[in-house]
């Protein structure tokens, strides 16, 4: 049994929690919040990470919030032309992401992390560390065998310093309008070039009462935000609903510019995620931009391979068996992350066109039509070297 501290109550330091402290290590999580907070909207769940939250028996509990995702489905505002379009399950083998509202995902981890018995010491302020202690205040915490940093992109303990993306997006929640036929088993979303795209995913419910909810965001460059601010609300729900006007029964439900949320997003990787006493996950390791819907998985993904790096080996060698066993997929996920970024934010005009009057195409034929499914399900390159089951 190792003693283990986590920086950060997030979707990977909970999943972290969860699965060590199942298996027996003594795991205290730190968060500066008086109580643990979800940050952001909706996501979806991949398969990939559908098959962590098994492994941490929180698969049941998120499923009964979640809604089932089958298909990713976009066009262009102007055209109508079809520029994305990807089914899940093409074969009929079982496959699709399972949507929720990040609180809803970060309250079943939270649930599986205290039930497995992990700490939390809330409302700690980290501001550094001292070997394997974490510096809080002005004090120090109790010496751990490992400490696991898991703060997210803000972490003061990650030498990573990633490029600010320009462009980013707002986010909101709304119950589920009657008026649409909009399906709920599908993301869709509506472009014109790369410069405006609104979208629409169903996220199931927060709790177990509440209603059907349905994330609404919007892609803004992220020096855009104070002018949409000062903008009348009405002025944005009329432009997007221009541009698609199958959002509108979504927009109303949204009555106040602090409904929405801004996100931005920045892109980089640490080159070697561990140093003594310490290793890196999630944000604190690496970040991209949300556009292959990967964020929560990989997380959650290096939050697998640290519990089995524990478990196949000594805690002295657990970053280095964590970094062996996602390097390659963390490697081309931020590749590709890289590479699609640019054609579906950014002010590139001949970017869009290439996307929609090449790519779209090729995607449609064979062997693209038969990669896209698994790059989007998270496993076009295996996730982590063993101990992750997946359908066959």
């Amino acid at each position: 049994m190792a003693r283990i501290g986590i920086a950060g109550a997030g979707i990977g330091g909970l999943g972290a929690a969860a699965g060590l402290a199942r298996c027996g290590h003594d795991v205290t999580v730190f968060d500066r919040f008086a109580a643990p907070l979800p940050v952001g909207s909706g996501l979806v769940v991949q398969p990939v990470g559908l098959a962590v939250l098994e492994a941490l028996g929180a698969g049941p509990a998120a499923r009964s919030l979640g809604r089932g995702i089958r298909r990713m489905a976009g066009h262009e505002a102007r055209t109508g032309r079809q520029v994305l379009d990807v089914t899940y399950d093409p074969t009929g083998r079982g496959w699709h992401g399972l949507a929720m509202h990040r609180a809803a995902l970060h309250g079943v981890l939270l649930d599986a992390a205290r039930k497995a018995g992990a700490a939390f010491e809330l409302g700690a302020d980290i501001t550094g560390r001292d070997g394997t202690r974490l510096l809080i205040g002005h004090r120090r915490s109790a010496a751990f065998d490992l400490l696991v940093d898991a703060a997210g992109a803000g972490s003061v303990l990650s030498p990573l310093r990633a490029r600010p993306l320009p462009y980013g997006a707002i986010w909101g929640n709304v119950a589920w309008p009657q008026g649409t036929d909009l399906p709920r088993d599908e993301l869709r979303q509506c472009y014109r070039r790369a410069d405006r795209m609104i979208g629409i995913l169903p996220v199931g419910r927060q709790t177990a009462q509440g209603p059907e909810l349905a994330a609404v965001f919007w892609s803004m460059p992220r020096a855009a935000h104070d002018a949409w601010r000062a903008r009348p609300l009405d002025d944005w729900k009329a432009e997007a609903t221009a541009l698609w006007p199958a959002v509108e029964p979504f927009l109303a439900g949204i009555g106040a510019h602090d409904a929405m949320t801004m996100a931005c997003y920045s892109h980089g990787t640490l080159r070697r995620p561990f140093s003594d006493g310490i290793v890196h996950l999630g944000d604190a390791w690496h970040r991209a931009s949300p556009q292959l819907g990967q964020g929560a998985n990989m997380a959650l993904l290096d939050a697998w391979a640290l519990v089995r790096a524990l478990t196949d080996g000594p805690v002295e060698e657990a970053g280095r068996r964590m970094f062996n066993a996602r390097r390659a997929h963390v490697r081309a996920y931020q590749a590709l992350s890289g590479a699609f970024t640019p054609q579906y934010q950014s002010d590139s005009r001949v970017l869009p066109w290439v996307r929609d009057r090449l790519l779209m195409p090729l995607s449609q034929a064979w062997p693209a039509r038969a990669m896209l499914p698994p790059l989007v399900r998270g496993h076009l390159v295996p996730p982590v070297l063993s101990g992750l089951g997946l359908p066959d």
